[in-house]
């Protein structure tokens, strides 16, 4: 689960082992100096990560029109149970879930009428690289391969990513290619950042629903943000649904 401020990963708690007495008093204030320094550097580091200007990583464009937020829907309109995914191309966590759980999903949920699956837009400030990635994919919704873009782009996430290159976009083009969009047509809404204004709604949208983290399931009236497994996954829709029958105030 990747956070708005850290990476994705979980702690683990450890227990530390008693701090031993010892008579040397200077080479204890040393060590605490020292301990005081790390803290310091530490708490810096998640300040910048958390207030570091959206415009650094996102070119966030005050002067763009103020849209509604809008994701993309995959499955039935009749569907039993809409459920949100807001996510962020760029997060790890988003990438094992789309390769590894999202295909069962769609095999028994989505395409047997069950769920209707919306992909909202999470783009987080610490990715330096995911704007471009859900430019790339609404650019390629444009011509109707929004999904099959979203696959490529997941499953090829350790070739664009901030940790892979400086030039996304170059190698998006790629991505895109190679899932037959006109890519003429494709370049020009990458270049005119067609979308810019809507993939700035969507963020807006899951900050005013105060999430901070990727990938956020909302399951009805129920908000999961972690890693989902085929079967937990389920698990939520099977209670989301049972909600859904059960009497006023039950």
């Amino acid at each position: 689960m990747a956070k708005k401020q850290a990476n994705g990963g979980s702690r683990t708690r450890r227990t530390a082992n008693p701090v031993r007495k010892t008579t040397n008093s200077s080479a204890m204030r040393g060590f605490y100096v020292v301990l005081a320094v790390i803290a310091v550097l530490g708490i810096a580091g998640l300040s910048y990560l958390a207030a570091r200007p959206k415009g650094s990583v996102s070119t966030w464009d005050s002067t763009l029109p103020k849209l509604n937020a809008m994701g993309h829907t995959e499955g039935s309109d009749s569907a039993r149970l809409e459920v949100v995914e807001f996510a962020d191309f760029e997060c790890p966590i988003c990438g094992q879930w789309a390769t590894l759980t999202e295909p069962d999903v769609r095999t028994h949920l989505i395409d047997s009428g069950v769920v209707r699956l919306r992909y909202m837009d999470f783009p987080l400030n610490i990715h330096r690289n995911t704007w471009a990635a859900h430019n790339a994919a609404w650019c390629a919704g444009d011509q109707g391969k929004f999904w099959p873009m979203h696959d490529a782009i997941y499953h090829y996430q350790d070739s664009w990513n901030t940790e892979a290159t400086d030039n996304p976009e170059k190698v998006l083009a790629g991505v895109a290619q190679g899932v037959g969009v006109d890519m003429n047509q494709y370049n020009a809404c990458m270049k005119a950042r067609k979308f810019q204004a809507q993939l700035q709604a969507n963020e807006l949208e899951a900050e005013r629903r105060h999430l901070d983290a990727t990938p956020t399931f909302v399951f009805g009236n129920k908000v999961v943000a972690n890693y989902l497994t085929y079967d937990q996954f389920k698990a939520e829709v099977d209670s989301a649904i049972a909600r859904q029958k059960a009497p006023a105030g039950k």
